[in-house]
């Protein structure tokens, strides 16, 4: 298989970069993804959903924050606030479906060489050669299960399909952000008591980037649950404490902490400490920085080390902002195809993707992206305070 530019992955990153890239007049183009478009999502626990709110407001010029392309919203599509996985899979696909996208399921790209001519990708389909290549593999199936010692003891929680099915009354959730406290909240409206250990306190944080604290979404169900005294005693919030090894006995397991200090938990603990880049293969062709996070050109999210190696996704970072949301990264999208698009001599680049740059999915400007500084103070009367969030008897 030959073509000019290779879109490793077909989640929201790859498929809104080649929307954009065809808006950009680029059609000489392949997806191809291992599994299916929105795999990552149809393999979400069955009780989660997006974060970020979708409503229908593209007509305003206010897009909806879960699309992957100016003209679409999911909540149009699926006539829901908070897509679930499986709901958000089906919007990826419909998207894939209207811009006739060219993806390929089921390929699975195992190496990747550059060369005086571009790119050579060995895929479980043979051989692709590209001249530009945009890694857009998520992070999902990418779990961060190997940490620390004996952290292969725990089940990640991205592995949990369905919390009912959890055997035990008692669980120890490791990981106090977006997914540890999903997984408490999940455990515990089903009866069962949790111990949420957390590095920071998170749950306190009024931090204005929800990559940095808990959403509004998260806050507001917790706070549902605290304001009903028979589930708030279930759950044991410990704060700034890290776990450094477990260790499995027989019908029980030994969380150390950062002093050594032992906790047993009676069933296996959760690890909710998130993923991996997903960059795989391509790893190596990409710098990294003193935290071994990849380094990516500000000017259109490319390798500082390999020239054509662009990235989409929620691994991206510029200025020590992070771009994990939907929201986020897929203001880089133009971004990205016009860059592609005019090295390949595309004309009028700008104009094509003009309303890439109204709707902001067109941003070069890094600087409102790294300051949250807001006009009106944080009200925090409606948040409980940091006491109500210390242990609690489970």
């Amino acid at each position: 298989m030959q073509t000019r530019v290779l879109i490793v992955g077909a989640g929201p990153a790859g498929l809104g970069v080649s929307i954009a890239l065809k808006k950009a007049g680029v059609f000489d183009q392949l997806v191809v993804d291992a599994r299916e478009i929105g795999a990552a999502f149809r393999s979400w626990p069955k009780t989660v959903s997006l974060l970020t709110p979708s409503f229908f407001s593209n007509s305003f010029g206010l897009t909806d924050l879960n699309s992957i392309d100016p003209d679409s919203s999911p909540a149009d599509y699926l006539h829901t606030q908070h897509p679930d996985g499986e709901g958000y899979a089906n919007y990826l696909q419909a998207a894939a479906a209207h811009f006739e996208l060219p993806v390929r399921k089921g390929v699975e790209v195992t190496a990747v060489k550059k060369t005086s001519a571009g790119f050579v990708v060995d895929s479980s389909q043979g051989p692709i050669y590209a001249d530009y290549l945009v890694w857009a593999a998520g992070q999902f199936f990418h779990p961060r299960d190997r940490d620390f010692p004996g952290s292969e003891h725990a089940l990640h929680s991205s592995r949990v399909k369905d919390w009912t099915t959890l055997e035990g009354e008692q669980f120890t959730v490791i990981g106090g952000y977006e997914s540890g406290v999903d997984a408490a909240l999940n455990l515990v409206n089903n009866g069962k008591s949790v111990r949420l250990i957390s590095r920071g306190e998170p749950w306190a944080s009024d931090h204005p980037d929800p990559s940095r604290s808990l959403s509004p979404r998260t806050l507001d169900r917790l706070r549902e649950l605290l304001r009903k005294p028979e589930k708030a005693r279930l759950v044991e919030f410990v704060k700034d404490t890290t776990i450094t090894q477990i260790e499995e006995g027989e019908g029980f397991w030994t969380l150390r902490d950062q002093d050594h200090i032992p906790m047993a938990s009676k069933t296996r603990p959760i690890l909710a400490n998130g993923f991996h880049s997903g960059l795989g293969v391509v790893a190596e062709l990409f710098d990294t920085d003193q935290h071994g996070n990849p380094v990516f050109t500000e000017a259109a999210d490319e390798s500082t080390l390999t020239s054509g190696l662009f990235y989409s996704g929620p691994a991206l970072v510029h200025r020590n902002a992070l771009f994990c949301f939907i929201y986020k990264f897929r203001a880089r999208f133009g971004v990205i195809a016009a860059e592609i698009a005019r090295r390949l001599g595309e004309p009028e680049v700008e104009e094509k993707l003009s309303s890439y740059a109204k709707a902001g999915f067109m941003n070069t400007d890094l600087e409102c992206c790294t300051s949250c500084e807001c006009a009106i103070d944080s009200d925090r009367s409606n948040t409980p305070e940091p006491s109500s969030f210390d242990e609690q008897p489970a």
